[in-house]
């Protein structure tokens, strides 16, 4: 796959572009910070600005500062959300009519923009060295082109600044927690929770016997993403703890075993809040009465797909 790398970039270039991105992720999620502020109709404005300007200040420019400052601003954005200071202030939601009259004139062609980000992220995945967030932003700024040529009268930029804000204000302090999860992997993993694992498990799991060992992988991979709420968080502190001495250490298929075990955790995310951007983030958008809608609809799904995995990896190791 390499040799189709057509496109090449130096490492310092991708990463002053993986930069431009969170910048302006940054700076969006200020301008958010500042609208609610002078939002006369939110009830909590002050907290609401604290919690979307640190949040962004650290997304902008978190490369830059101060670690320490960088973990100040971390504290300070995480209080709002706590003692329930983040609000959704005042949002100019289209009407029902004004969103089925605007379909009607584009038609099936407004899933086209749609498909252009995932488009690009496939595209310059295969054919490209840039992150993943580049390729993302290239595709959402041609879905913007297309949906300002859809209809230049109302789609401006500054229509797409002020949803940008409105989904941001919908998700509100979730929308951190991919980032937060991440970070909690690499603390798990530097202060030794892998290790910790390795020794319960060595109680319970007889040495030698990978099919037992690879039954408590998966299903600790599905249980401690649930914890954790993010699979890629979690294989690293159950691969240390579980997988490398109780399953691959016997001779078991590392490429095999590794990449069942990740889909096994992705499992455990079906069935999870704390995987926000998969089933709260929904809940929100859609308005849906129930809040756990998302997650009961895919436990049963999680379950089956569960002990296929697990089946598979037995058999193929």
């Amino acid at each position: 796959m390499a040799d189709l790398k057509f496109i090449q970039v130096n490492e310092v270039l991708g990463a002053n572009l993986l930069n431009m991105v969170w910048v302006i992720v940054g700076l969006i999620a200020i301008y958010a910070g500042i609208k609610n502020l002078l939002d006369e109709e939110n009830p909590s404005r002050i907290g609401t600005a604290v919690f979307w300007c640190s949040f962004g200040v650290v997304c902008a420019f978190g490369t830059w500062l101060p670690a320490k400052l960088s973990g100040v601003l971390v504290i300070i954005m995480c209080l709002p959300p706590i003692f329930k200071k983040v609000k959704v202030g005042k949002a100019d939601t289209p009407t029902k009519e004004h969103t089925i009259e605007q379909y009607q004139k584009v038609g099936m062609k407004i899933f086209f923009p749609a498909v252009c980000v995932g488009l690009f992220s496939l595209v310059f995945a295969f054919f490209s060295n840039l992150s993943s967030m580049v390729a993302v932003t290239l595709g959402v700024i041609v879905a913007m082109i297309i949906l300002m040529i859809y209809n230049p009268a109302e789609n401006k930029p500054k229509v797409f600044l002020k949803e940008s804000e409105r989904f941001l204000s919908i998700m509100g302090p979730l929308c951190m927690l991919p980032q937060l999860l991440g970070c909690l992997g690499g603390v798990f993993t530097a202060a030794g929770v892998g290790d910790v694992v390795a020794g319960i498990v060595e109680k319970i799991v007889p040495k030698g016997n990978v099919n037992v060992g690879i039954i408590v992988f998966a299903i600790g991979m599905a249980i401690f993403t649930m914890i954790m709420g993010n699979a890629f968080a979690a294989i690293t502190v159950i691969t240390v703890g579980i997988g490398g001495p109780f399953v691959l250490a016997y001779g078991a298929d590392p490429v095999t075993i590794g990449m069942l075990a990740l889909t096994c955790g992705y499992c455990g995310t079906l069935c999870t809040p704390m995987a926000a951007n998969f089933n709260i983030v929904p809940v929100a958008i859609l308005n849906m009465k129930d809040r756990w809608g998302v997650i009961k609809n895919q436990l049963i799904v999680a379950g089956i797909m569960l002990v296929f995995q697990i089946c598979y990896m037995i058999i193929f190791k």
